[in-house]
């Protein structure tokens, strides 16, 4: 490690670049080169970027289908002394990707375990939405079901803060039109395949942008941001002072 006082866990939460592969940290890459073994989400996607950096350890995959019982394993290897990172394809563990049955465990069997900051799109894409940043419920994926996604964007439109939510690009035009027809003047921002070479933030009304991606359906990997309609940022709606 960086530092021969630093405490040293069981096990570290290491968030990976969300695209731009030089976005991962220094500490991060420490934690990656002293654990004995790192624990992904997809060891193929996750052995190309460790293959990168030249780090060279074992692998575990977990993934939403196994991680009940990976977390069972992990704890009883950590116990006994083994350390781990959990990692997940992109972004941060346990935040719409596994992780939090870890934590669970972890918690209950008195492990210790730290989490590091950094890459996430859900905070990169609210900042460069444009939108209000002082206050933002993230929901994860979209509801599938039409039903339930209508009662989801309705109670993001009438919100008083910024949603966002992770949006499929197979269904992101009919959300958009879908968004539109509830309420068109609504500030929408579609922020697609963020710190990659195509990295694009759509900005307008929901009108506009369903009318956009109508000729010009987006591409990649998505992130919806609706400014709800009581939503006012602290940095433009209070006054100065005099």
């Amino acid at each position: 490690m960086s530092d021969s006082s630093e405490i040293l866990y069981s096990v570290y939460f290491v968030p990976l670049p969300i695209g731009n592969r030089e976005d991962i940290t220094h500490r991060a890459l420490k934690v990656l080169q002293s654990v004995d073994t790192i624990v992904c989400e997809d060891t193929r996607h996750s052995g190309m970027l460790l293959s990168y950096y030249g780090i060279r350890k074992n692998l575990l995959s977990m993934h939403d289908h196994n991680e009940t019982a990976r977390a069972d394993e992990i704890a009883q290897r950590a116990t006994s002394g083994e350390r781990f990172a959990v990692v997940t394809d992109a972004g941060m563990p346990g935040v719409s990707d596994p992780g939090f049955k870890l934590i669970q465990k972890l918690k209950q069997d008195g492990i210790s375990f730290t989490v590091l900051p950094g890459p996430s799109a859900v905070v990169t894409a609210l900042v460069g939405s444009g939108l209000p940043t002082d206050a933002f419920f993230f929901g994860g994926f979209l509801p599938v079901k039409s039903g339930k996604k209508t009662q989801v964007l309705e109670q993001a439109i009438a919100a008083r803060h910024t949603s966002i939510f992770y949006e499929s690009p197979f269904r992101i035009v009919k959300t958009v039109r879908l968004l539109a027809d509830l309420a068109p003047e609504t500030p929408v921002c579609v922020a697609r395949e963020l710190t990659k070479t195509f990295e694009t933030y759509h900005r307008g009304t929901a009108r506009e942008l369903a009318s956009l991606f109508e000729d010009h359906p987006p591409k990649g990997e998505m992130v919806l941001l609706i400014g709800g309609v009581n939503a006012h940022c602290k940095h433009t709606a209070e006054s100065p002072d005099t």
